[in-house]
């Protein structure tokens, strides 16, 4: 190779060096970052577990916020509004998520007994009095839709006290709401065995094994309200319809008053009244326990209770019960791995066969002892220690494998030269290397212990539906044998569980990659 020639380069191409112009190790320039930002940082590129950790803060938010802000209770039941449909005032005014059922092809006898509600009281079953009829006469079908908070129409209340009979008179006159309506004749209701206490025929009906409504010429109900002159009637009156207010002349010239309650034994009354403005006038104004209206935005079960108020519960002890289980079975399982991994020997042959004696234990035998044995005891503490035995096993297997893995690194054995004792090893050396497999494990944990206490509750093997305790899976096994004709009350509880199943997946993955970037994409 032929050298290179310096004799032609210019003088003033040269110049004169000083040190510093000679090149020396520099300072880094960037900052530093901790192993915690970093995992943060590749978490925050998963869009699919940023969405999982959304979704999840939100099913969060629900279980603990919903409890507070609902004006039900988990223990609250109504024996009428039973498998009510859910409700939204946003969409009251639509055919969705309205409280009501689209009912079609229906006769007219069923019709008729819907709409002479609406036609009495102004509270419409049908909505809006609204439908279409198709054919005519005695074949003549109907379609409309059916208001599930209206349905129960009237009711007749044989026990109620002269105290509460004169409250809903002032409740009536201050609110200008009416709750009690003209009572019918014992004689004037329906004969057959199934209507006889129905309050809804408040007009002429035939018929002894199947009650049938009687029309006028013009084709309308025939009321047969129960009336008769003042000296008959004892103070069972007083309403604000004006006719029984004022009274009315009949065609024999004399004044008539409609009779709103009947006196029985014991000095209480029989009223009848509109079912949806008594539990308006009961919960508002007779208790005053909260509730002001007869609103479920997501329905109720076929014991009357309110799904939502139900599915935050049960979410809230879901969460709660899990999220103790995992840190518990974390603490315990992680010390016991550490000290398994960590020793190794005969150590770690001890302790690793106790392990296998517990996890060869199926859990359903350790739920059903504990369920024998602590048949007083609450259920929710018999469902935490049969999950606490056995589920810490798979956690100190975790830390005895990482254990294994980190303890002869360099840096270990070098503070182990430097006079490092066995309890700094563990927890300043090598556990913080194991925390990233420890939080992934941990995380997944907890829908897997949702997942099971959901089946366990699902199944009846574990009941945790006792006062103000309610859970997931018990919603679940209600709306089962009501899939056809109240799905409701099975589809909000199972779009809970599959929502938040399928967050904390994509969520776990999440932390699994950020944490341990070598086991990306593994499943």
């Amino acid at each position: 190779m032929e050298k290179t020639k310096y004799d032609n380069i210019p003088k003033e191409k040269f110049a004169f060096a000083s040190v510093r112009d000679f090149a020396h190790d520099k300072k880094l320039s960037t900052k530093p970052r901790s192993y915690m930002r970093d995992a943060f940082s590749r978490f925050c590129k998963n869009k699919g577990a940023i969405a999982g950790a959304i979704v999840i803060i939100l099913l969060l938010l629900f279980a603990i916020f919903v409890p507070f802000f609902t004006q039900y209770t988990v223990s609250y039941t109504d024996s009428y509004y039973v498998r009510t449909l859910p409700k939204s005032k946003l969409f009251s005014g639509t055919s969705f998520w309205d409280g009501c059922s689209r009912q079609t092809n229906v006769g007219r006898q069923t019709f008729t007994y819907y709409y002479a509600m609406g036609q009495e009281t102004g509270h419409y079953a049908v909505k809006n009095q609204e439908y279409t009829v198709e054919g005519e006469g005695a074949n003549a079908t109907y379609s409309y839709r059916l208001d599930s908070y209206h349905s129960t129409g009237m009711i007749y209340i044989n026990t109620m006290s002269a105290e509460m009979y004169q409250a809903i008179q002032t409740y009536q006159r201050e609110t200008n709401r009416q709750v009690i309506y003209p009572n019918v004749n014992p004689e004037d209701r329906p004969q057959a065995m199934d209507a006889q206490n129905n309050a809804n025929y408040y007009y002429e009906t035939t018929g002894t094994s199947r009650t049938q409504i009687v029309y006028d010429e013009n084709g309308n109900v025939i009321p047969v309200y129960w009336y008769d002159v003042r000296e008959n009637i004892d103070d069972g009156y007083d309403s604000l319809r004006i006719e029984g207010d004022d009274g009315f002349v009949g065609e024999d010239g004399n004044t008539y008053y409609y009779v709103y309650a009947r006196r029985m034994s014991g000095g209480t009354y029989e009223c009848r009244v509109n079912y949806y403005e008594y539990y308006i006038f009961y919960h508002s104004y007779w208790l005053n326990d909260g509730i002001t209206e007869p609103y479920f935005l997501f329905g109720t079960t076929n014991t009357g209770q309110d799904i939502l108020t139900c599915l935050a519960s049960g979410a809230r002890f879901s969460f709660l019960f899990s999220v103790s289980v995992a840190v518990v079975n974390l603490l315990v399982g992680a010390i016991y791995g550490a000290i398994e991994g960590y020793y190794g020997g005969k150590v770690d042959l001890i302790m690793e066969r106790f392990s296998d004696i517990l996890s060869a234990v199926p859990s359903m035998i350790v739920i059903t002892l504990l369920k024998l044995h602590m048949g007083a005891s609450s259920q929710a503490i018999v469902l935490f220690i049969a999950f606490f035995l056995t589920g810490w096993i798979g956690m100190a297997s975790t830390t005895r494998m990482q254990f294994y893995r980190y303890k002869n690194q360099e840096y270990v054995l070098a503070a182990r030269t430097l006079g490092a004792k066995d309890r700094r090893l563990i927890f300043k050396h090598i556990f913080p290397n194991a925390i990233g497999t420890l939080i992934t494990s941990c995380a997944l944990v907890i829908p897997s212990m949702i997942y099971s206490e959901t089946n366990l509750s699902y199944l009846g093997i574990i009941n945790l539906s006792s006062g103000n305790l309610t859970s997931v899976g018990t919603l679940i096994a209600a709306g089962q044998r009501f899939l056809s004709t109240a799905p409701h009350i099975a589809l909000f509880p199972s779009l809970f569980l599959a929502l938040m199943m399928l967050s904390f997946n994509l969520f776990g993955n999440g932390l699994r990659d950020a944490f341990n970037p070598s086991l990306r994409g593994a499943e």
